[in-house]
């Protein structure tokens, strides 16, 4: 009886490990740079509004280069698949980190404007990195 317990407990423990391991980048990302958050912008010549994110992309973590097919960057998804096929996946455990960001600026620097509440206005120029003043 005691063996059985023991080996359950080891399974237990080599499932947990292989967990964690497997999420940790979700985990670190989320600790580092925060939850994925929704800021509302709009488009300064036709008023179009739609949303860029601010934070770690777990969209990303989880669906890799089909988030920017989604949000309407075909390219950039096609060269993000190319990146991921050429480091072996590698790509894909950066890139969560950093693409929340690079599409927003890609959007702000594109007649966008942030068109949300102060305080969200303010967590998105935090965190993309926008100088107030």
């Amino acid at each position: 009886m005691e063996q059985g317990s023991m080996s359950s407990g080891i399974l237990f423990f080599q499932i947990l490990i292989i967990f964690l391991i497997f999420f940790s980048p979700l985990i670190l990302g989320t600790i580092f740079l925060g939850w994925q958050k929704k800021i509302k912008v709009k488009h300064n010549e036709s008023g179009i509004q739609k949303n860029c994110f601010v934070g770690y992309s777990w969209t990303y973590f989880f669906f890799g280069f089909f988030v920017p097919i989604f949000r309407g960057e075909i390219s950039i998804g096609v060269f993000h698949l190319i990146f991921s096929l050429v480091t072996f996946g590698i790509f894909q455990l950066i890139m969560p980190f950093l693409y929340n960001k690079q599409y927003s600026t890609r959007l702000l620097n594109n007649s966008w404007s942030l068109n949300d509440s102060e305080d969200n206005n303010a967590t998105a120029r935090q965190k993309i990195g926008i100088a107030t003043g």
